[in-house]
């Protein structure tokens, strides 16, 4: 998400709900283009992020891999890890190879 832009830009990057309403195809344009998010505020505050969908998917990606090495870590500390060459051998098992 970080471009050559440097970042979030208050000026640029946090409109309000009122701005988003009416001009929310250049808005969506922005961030596609930008592929930095926008924060939508409500009342002052902020309520919403929009992202662009290539954003979102790679901040997925990120949580699942989180996840899967505390899985793994999990794992490890409480003994229930399995050597390399077991797991080699049991994926090529199961791809047949």
């Amino acid at each position: 998400m970080n471009s050559s832009t440097g970042g979030l830009r208050a000026s640029r990057d946090i409109r309000s709900l009122s701005e988003f309403r009416a001009h929310a195809a250049a808005f969506v344009e922005q961030v596609q283009s930008t592929s930095e998010p926008m924060v939508i505020t409500q009342r002052g505050r902020s309520a919403i992020v929009l992202l662009a969908i290539a954003a979102y998917e790679g901040l997925l990606d990120e949580v699942e891999l989180a996840r899967d090495v505390r899985t793994s870590v999990e794992q490890v500390e409480t003994g229930r890890a399995e050597p390399s060459e077991r797991v080699e051998t049991r994926l090529r098992a199961m791809l047949g190879r």
